[in-house]
């Protein structure tokens, strides 16, 4: 036995002395919790992680869906609730419009855009006998629908310089209140209408050709949805 011990120790570092065996002993330790590290994370990963990210990701599909049809359910309610009234009055519109006046959709209502040689003589702002007419077949519309109303005076950019009117923005600004005042002796209540010129300050096309300047010269009735105010 005794042997058998010494020739272990012959093995050893040191020759078989204390300390040799010492140092392998330390050694072992440290491979051993080492590898009791690594087989440690690995279990966590392999089992602890992994597990409960497949759990997570064959749930994710089963919770998600019905979270996302609700919501698109809440959403489809909420925008059904409004467009009867923010849409329908444009397409219903489109087709009951006389010949040179239009009808868009813009962020504050539905605009009715009237070439203004429907209106108005060249330079003037009292309203031809064929403008009255045009604004009479659109009191319909303007009496059936609810909000304020405003009239809205557009020029093209070629200066105006008469006794009347020194500059566009009068010239643009008196017929828009030429329209209004027709609008009120129509029944249209004053408190529902306002008058605006923008001069050139909104131009629809560029003023460089003729074509352009014809589509600036224009008013617009702007249908602001809503309660009267």
């Amino acid at each position: 036995m005794s042997e058998l011990r010494n020739s272990h120790q012959d093995l050893l570092p040191g020759g078989g002395e204390d300390e040799g065996e010492s140092w392998l002993i330390s050694y072992l330790d440290v491979l051993t919790l080492l590898i009791t590290l690594f087989v440690l994370l690995l279990s966590l990963a392999g089992n602890g992680f992994g597990e409960r990210g497949q759990q997570y990701a064959g749930q994710s599909p089963t919770l998600s869906e019905p979270a996302l049809e609700a919501a698109a359910n809440t959403a489809g309610q909420r925008s059904a609730g409004l467009q009867p009234r923010r849409s329908g009055l444009h397409p219903q519109l489109e087709g009951l419009m006389p010949e040179g006046v239009s009808v868009t959709r813009g962020n504050e209502g539905v605009t009715l855009r009237i070439d203004d040689n429907l209106l108005f003589a060249s330079g003037q702002a009292d309203l031809t006998g064929d403008g009255r007419q045009v604004l009479e077949s659109l009191l319909g519309t303007l009496l059936a629908v609810d909000g304020r109303i405003s009239v809205e005076g557009h020029t093209d950019d070629v200066p105006i310089a008469t006794p009347r009117f020194p500059s566009n923005w009068e010239l643009s600004g008196a017929r828009a209140i030429a329209v209004v005042r027709y609008l009120q002796e129509q029944e249209i209540p004053e408190s529902r209408l306002r008058a605006i010129g923008y001069a050139d300050t909104q131009p629809l096309e560029s003023n460089e050709t003729a074509e352009g300047r014809a589509a600036n010269r224009r008013v617009e009735l702007v249908l602001h949805e809503g309660p009267r105010r």
